[in-house]
């Protein structure tokens, strides 16, 4: 399945970042706009595409072929689809192919992918020739609506998600909506999560909108656009007053100490999505804020009611294969890297639209809380 190289009028968000502040823009057919767009803010310049074997079969020759029409040289790498490709060995593969490309400080590197090909690629440009420019045309709706702004990069280590990387910047994002018809209703899903966990942060009436029109968001059309649109304006508010998560930002980290523990336990495989585990981290970190008394019970099951309704997991026991006892999610959590001096940090809410940082949690209280979720569940 191809998409049309037709580009709608996009919707544009502003990432405000004085010298590196950068545009989304966000509407179908955004894809046949990168070669133009690429000519504009970089004259001459050749780019290398990174992308993955799945994305690679629906859109790379769609890609270069605008480049191509903009006189625009273009060379391609090409890795395995799935998050074992965020790893020190692909990493330094796609390097030394991008240098054995002749690949310049003034040209770009365009990451063509979900997440995972936004940060390896992202990454990559970081630390090559000391730093290179790139763009993101984000494929999946996770990447569209959070991987792909802000600038985190990073690849994974043995003892948990994104621990290597840096801050990196794109200058361009082209979050091109038609791209998302290629998803599967299982990858389409995964991505809601994040949009969903904009509503939670930060605007209850967000979330009470995607109560209502979460069919429309998924069926595709102006719903789709608006939610994505409104994700990313947050997102880009939130990273344009904190770029380098030093308060603020952290905030979009909603469901991720959970979430990120329980993917490192299925082994960051297709046992447990990043979405699916950050479905798993928000009802938790909910139900824990019941727990200390921040919120009703009857506010924690609203939150899991939206999320089981779309299809996303609830429950640690939906896990294929089951997941480890709390003492090994505990090391993992351990690895999180809001951890102070050894301190827990985590998202907390005291209602819908109402999460705070919470530091200093005492590590025996989350222990308790997962020793009961594990015998509920």
């Amino acid at each position: 399945m191809t998409v049309s190289l037709r580009a709608s009028d996009p919707i544009v968000v502003n990432v405000a970042l004085g010298e590196r502040s950068y545009d989304i823009l966000i509407g179908r057919g955004q894809l046949a706009l990168l070669g133009q767009k690429i000519a504009a803010l970089r004259p001459g310049a050749k780019v290398a595409i990174v992308t993955d074997e799945n994305v690679m079969r629906y859109h790379l020759a769609a890609a270069e072929a605008v480049l191509a029409a903009a006189g625009i040289a273009a060379t391609s790498v090409t890795v395995p689809a799935g998050e074992s490709s965020k790893s020190f060995p692909v990493l330094e593969r796609v390097c030394e192919a991008l240098i054995a490309a002749r690949v310049e400080r003034a040209d770009l590197v365009v990451a063509l992918g979900g997440g995972v090909i936004g940060d390896l690629a992202g990454f990559a440009a970081a630390i090559l020739r000391r730093g290179l420019d790139y763009v993101q045309v984000p494929t999946t709706l996770l990447a569209q609506v959070d991987s792909s702004v802000g600038g985190k990069t990073a690849i994974d280590s043995s003892h948990g998600k994104n621990l290597i990387g840096a801050f990196h910047q794109p200058v361009l994002v082209l979050a091109d909506t038609a791209l998302l018809d290629t998803l599967s209703p299982r990858q389409f899903r995964a991505g809601y999560a994040e949009v969903a966990k904009y509503g939670l942060i930060g605007d209850a009436a967000f979330f009470a909108w995607l109560e209502a029109n979460w069919r429309d968001v998924f069926a595709g059309g102006p719903a789709r656009e608006h939610a994505i649109a409104v994700s990313c304006r947050m997102k880009a508010a939130i990273v344009s007053r904190d770029e380098r998560e030093t308060g603020e930002r952290a905030l979009l980290n909603l469901g991720h100490t959970f979430g990120h523990a329980l993917e490192a336990a299925a082994g960051f495989s297709d046992r447990l999505l990043h979405g699916e585990a950050i479905s798993l981290g928000m009802a938790l970190a909910f139900r824990f804020s019941a727990k200390r008394g921040l919120l009703p019970t009857t506010m924690a099951e609203r939150v899991e009611r939206h999320l089981a309704a779309v299809g996303l997991p609830i429950d640690i026991s939906s896990v294929p294969g089951g997941v480890p006892g709390p003492d090994r999610l505990m090391e993992l959590i351990a690895q999180d890297k809001k951890v102070k001096r050894g301190n827990l940090t985590f998202i907390l809410a005291r209602g819908i639209g109402a999460s705070f940082i919470a530091p200093d949690i005492d590590a025996a209280d989350v222990r308790a809380f997962l020793v009961q979720q594990l015998a509920e569940r």
